[in-house]
């Protein structure tokens, strides 16, 4: 398995229990266990979910599954996704922390750290479909 598989699948794994442990603290907040202040953190396990876990779990193992790009990049260039785990996991953890404090003042700082949050994921994003794109190629049969 590649080293950078590795990577995205071990941050999906530590996502997937972030993720798992915002969904309790929402649930004790709203039965009166933990403050309900805790509430404004609510958005975040939907995000820890499907970027965190969901997206780099299937971002990695499709950098190690599809067919190659060529012999000497095999998985294209490697550069563009490690941009891509740099941009996605820069842009969770700052909107998981961020989005309860844009929620409560939207046009403040803490609204443009939220968009730049969005920004970086997307940013993200584009970078694995131009490296990933290539690798997706008919199948040659010896027809």
């Amino acid at each position: 398995m590649p080293r950078l598989t590795r990577w995205f699948v071990k941050a999906s794994f530590i996502y997937l229990v972030l993720a798992l442990l915002a969904l309790w603290v929402q649930a004790a907040a709203e039965a009166g266990v933990l403050p309900a202040a805790l509430l404004a953190w609510s958005p975040a396990y939907v995000h820890l979910f499907t970027v965190g876990w969901l997206t780099q779990l299937i971002f990695g193992i499709a950098h190690w599954m599809l067919p190659m790009y060529t012999k000497d990049q095999p998985r294209g260039r490697e550069g563009l996704v490690w941009g891509t785990w740099v941009m996605l996991n820069v842009g969770l953890v700052l909107r998981t922390l961020v989005e309860p404090l844009g929620a409560r003042d939207p046009g403040s700082l803490w609204g443009w750290l939220l968009v730049t949050s969005a920004a970086l994921q997307w940013a993200g994003g584009v970078l694995f479909a131009i490296n990933t794109w290539p690798r997706i190629k008919p199948r040659r049969t010896g027809r």
